[in-house]
Formats: structure tokens, sequence, C-alpha cells
């Protein structure tokens, strides 16, 4: 499959009418409920609302780990949904950077072994160098740690520098800044916001003020669907 670069004036991600729906015995919860956004080079949009309010589910559509029940999402103009899983992986392992909150190191691996992981998986990218990368996020001493002797900010910007590695134009990150200090928060609120300057494009689903603040759109989720009020 070959995969062309998004042009720079349109949008890097569309997510048109998502809905997703969970059964439990003969309970049917709606998640999403006809949920639509874009995102453009050089955005950051924040998305936020109360827990359940279908956050989480979302960034699963939109990375291509979920399949929703109705809409289609396309990054970088190709079609996520609606595709096998090796395609989707595909896609995501060369458009988009995943920051999760549980965390994206392997343990077995040290930090430049996971970064060098993630590059692999995007056969054929133009991957920025594992020294680069951990130079910009401030672990350039750290790149022979394992994962489990990094501080919770270590972790967090290790974290980041995987979800880099293939310098995807669309950074989605969940609750990035949950498990670290006001410090480290900063930092990794400013790295965001340099990506999102270098051209890329940034969801960042938080309960954090200050991530939203960095934002240029918010977007509230309310019983999963947007909320305009």
């Amino acid at each position: 499959m070959t995969l062309a670069a998004p042009a720079r004036t349109e949008p890097v991600l569309e997510a048109h009418e998502l809905y997703r729906f969970f059964h439990s015995g003969d309970d049917e919860t709606f998640a999403l409920r006809g949920v639509s956004m874009e995102v453009r080079p050089g955005e950051v949009v924040a998305v936020v609302g109360p827990s359940g309010s279908g956050k989480s589910t979302l960034l699963a559509c939109l990375a291509g780990l979920d399949e929703p029940d109705g809409g289609f999402v396309r990054v970088a103009g190709q079609r996520l949904t609606r595709r096998a899983e090796p395609a989707r992986a595909a896609l995501r392992a060369r458009w988009i950077g995943l920051l999760l909150q549980s965390g994206n190191l392997l343990d077995h691996l040290s930090v430049s072994q996971n970064i060098a992981a993630a590059q692999a998986l995007a056969r054929g990218a133009a991957a920025t160098s594992v020294e680069t990368l951990l130079s910009g996020v401030g672990l350039a001493e750290r790149a022979h740690a394992r994962p489990a002797t990094l501080s919770g900010g270590e972790a967090a910007r290790a974290g980041l520098a995987v979800a880099l590695a293939n310098d995807p134009p669309l950074l989605l990150a969940d609750e990035p800044t949950g498990e670290v200090d006001h410090a480290n928060e900063s930092i990794l609120l400013d790295l965001l916001r340099a990506r999102a300057d270098a051209g890329n494009a940034v969801v960042v689903v938080t309960h954090s003020d200050r991530a939203a603040n960095v934002a240029d759109r918010i977007i509230h989720l309310k019983d999963g669907r947007i909320d305009h009020g």
C-alpha cells in the first residue's frame, strides 16, 4: 500500500458522524453519538468532558484501535475505518503518533530500543534519529535506561519520543500529563505546543485545565455527543 503525504492545507484528521455502542446483556450503551471533527496542520485540539462522556472511545476510534459502528475516520487523506487490521496498523505506524496515559514503552527494552522498535514498524518512513528525539525531550542521558528506572516525568517524555519516532503528521495524546508533577506537565505541554507550531496536528484528551489552555480549540463531550452549549 502506497501512503502519500497529506496536503498541508487539508485536514490531517477527519472524523464524520462517529457512533459506537456496546452491549451488556439486554442493555445497549451508546459511547459515541454522531461525533464529527476535523484537525488541521498546526492545530492543538483538546477533547474534554466528564468521565463516561466518550473521550477514550473517541480516541480509540481516531487511532484505529477500535472500529466505530457508524461513520468514518480519515488520517492524512487515507480512510482508517472499515479496513483490515494490518492496513490500519500500517497507517497508524506511519501517520499517527499515539501517547497513552498507561505508557507506550516496552519494559524489556531500553528507551532508545523502544524508539527503534517504533521506527521499524513504519518501513520506509523518513524517521528522525533516536538521538535527536531523545535530545528533544530532554532524555539524551537516559537512552539506555529501562522504563522501570524512569521517573514518572521521564517515562511520559520517553513515551512522547516513541510517539514521535516516525515524524507523524498527527499526534493523539490520552491524558499526557495525568501522572506527572507540575514541572513535567509544563515541559510536556510545551513540547506538544511546539509540535503543532512546527505544522503538525495534535489532539489531547484531558481533564487538565492547563492542558486545555494550550489548545487552539476545545471540544466538549457529554453523553457521547459534542456539547455546543
